[in-house]
């Protein structure tokens, strides 16, 4: 009797702490902040997610920190966007020694191509130069340049597709969960559609000839087929460096020739040049976009959707004003 109750008493402990294991969240870590938000809607209670490039931060000039290293090395998995966004992180992988598995949001999202001239954010086949681990290479089909634009996440219906790879990465880690990961991105992608169809109203209601903006990088390619506005990235600026004189001359053209109804800035660069613009050209400066990263949690943009719809809010009444 004594023997049955100590096999009992091990056999309770035993299952305890298998399911105090499962308890646990998968450890990931997203390349951004916006691709944070996505892997949390999936995976809700059951992830512990770690963005590198955070909130208000500049993945064109990020440089991976010791802590970085640190988090991709003990990460179970690593979420990234591909199409060349993530220049760096071939070269993060290495350096943690990550044998894991990397998982490709833009699987399966048709690639459009930058526009010729356009600011990369880096070599377009950096972030694929790793093929130990186990992903493929989504495409880029439309890619007149033969640079991708990675910036896909700018239409809804391509994150309802970043869920789904999402969802599927996770299932294969924690088979288990795998109904529960697929219903969390079924429900996303509801909200995401409804999104979609919100955006596509709200930009209607301004005329076609007021749909021109001026931004910092060109970022709103995706947004701009999607919702046809036309999004004129300025000429010679990028997040990591300031234009020079003859480069602002320039601009003050531009805007005057694309007949613009607004500027924009992006939330991880500076105003100063589109205000020297603004005082030039009579043009508003319509605000902050929030193109590649969210905002603080307590900010303006604090998850991907909201985002989304402050985005198209300020756009709409830029470009209603501006034909006025």
């Amino acid at each position: 009797m004594i023997r049955f109750r100590l096999g009992w008493l091990a056999a309770a402990v035993l299952c305890l702490a298998s399911a105090s294991a499962r308890a646990e969240p998968v450890s990931v870590v997203a390349s951004f902040s916006i691709l944070g938000d996505v892997v949390e809607r999936v995976g809700a209670q059951h992830v512990r997610v770690q963005s590198l490039v955070g909130p208000d931060q500049d993945a064109h000039v990020f440089q991976p920190r010791p802590s970085d290293v640190a988090a991709v090395g003990k990460a179970q998995l690593v979420v990234i966007n591909g199409l060349g966004f993530e220049g760096w992180i071939a070269r993060l992988i290495q350096a943690a020694g990550y044998r894991g598995p990397v998982a490709l949001a833009t699987e399966g999202v048709p690639a459009r191509g930058l526009a010729p001239g356009a600011h990369a954010h880096g070599d377009a086949g950096d972030d694929h130069g790793h093929d130990d681990h186990d992903h493929d290479h989504a495409p880029a089909a439309g890619s007149a340049t033969g640079t991708p634009d990675p910036h896909a996440w700018q239409n809804p219906l391509n994150v309802a597709r970043y869920a789904h790879n999402i969802a599927g990465a996770l299932s294969v880690l924690e088979p288990a969960l795998a109904a529960e990961f697929q219903a969390n991105a079924r429900a996303y992608e509801t909200e995401l559609r409804a999104l979609d169809a919100w955006i596509a109203q709200r930009i209607e209601s301004v005329p076609q000839a007021r749909r021109v903006v001026i931004t910092t990088h060109d970022a709103m390619g995706y947004y701009a087929d999607r919702y046809h506005v036309k999004f004129v990235p300025a000429q010679g600026i990028n997040t990591a460096s300031e234009p020079s004189a003859r480069q602002v001359a320039n601009l003050v053209r531009q805007v005057r020739a694309e007949g613009v109804s607004a500027l924009f800035v992006e939330n991880m660069a500076s105003d100063t040049v589109l205000r020297q613009i603004a005082a030039e050209t009579s043009v508003a400066i319509g605000g902050r976009l929030y193109s590649d990263a969210l905002s603080a949690p307590a900010g303006e943009a604090p998850d991907y959707i909201t985002m989304m719809r402050r985005n198209t809010e300020h756009l709409v009444t830029a470009m209603q004003a501006g034909g006025q």
